[in-house]
């Protein structure tokens, strides 16, 4: 199983575990949980280059791209934050575009799935407007390395 195919399985499994979970403390705690499981992220990606703006709590998101011949720039990305919740969000984001190729990125609406999952209507329209600024941050880089 290829990278892509892996991300891909892992958000189909996070769509299908949300589906069974009719409760919202348990969607919650399954987004905490999923948060829980991130790697540690590395203490020197902690700075201001890979500091997400417009997020209210402090969020890191480090990018990895590897050249890829004719299919263009595959796409790696760790991160974490201060908050639990967005962890979580953080992992939704990872299992959703980390491992892809660039052009699978920016045609990919994590928005859209973000709305799936009911998660717009159940969070602040902070951490809403931080989950966009997320987005927005990977998609960002997906373009500056297809320019490169």
């Amino acid at each position: 199983m290829t990278d892509t195919e892996a991300a891909a399985a892992n958000i189909d499994a996070i769509v299908d575990d949300f589906s069974l979970l009719d409760d919202w403390d348990d969607r919650y705690r399954y987004v905490i949980e999923l948060g829980r499981k991130l790697s540690p992220l590395d203490e020197r990606d902690r700075n201001e280059r890979n500091k997400v703006q417009g997020c209210a709590s402090q969020v890191w998101l480090a990018t990895t791209v590897q050249p890829n011949g004719a299919d263009g720039p595959v796409l790696s990305f760790v991160g974490d934050s201060d908050a639990h919740i967005v962890k979580g969000l953080i992992a939704i984001l990872l299992a959703t575009y980390s491992g892809r190729h660039a052009k699978q990125i920016l045609a990919t609406d994590a928005v859209a799935l973000f709305n799936q999952l009911g998660l717009r209507e159940h969070l602040t329209p902070q951490r809403s407007n931080g989950f966009r600024s997320m987005v927005e941050r990977i998609k960002s880089d997906a373009r500056s390395a297809l320019a490169q």
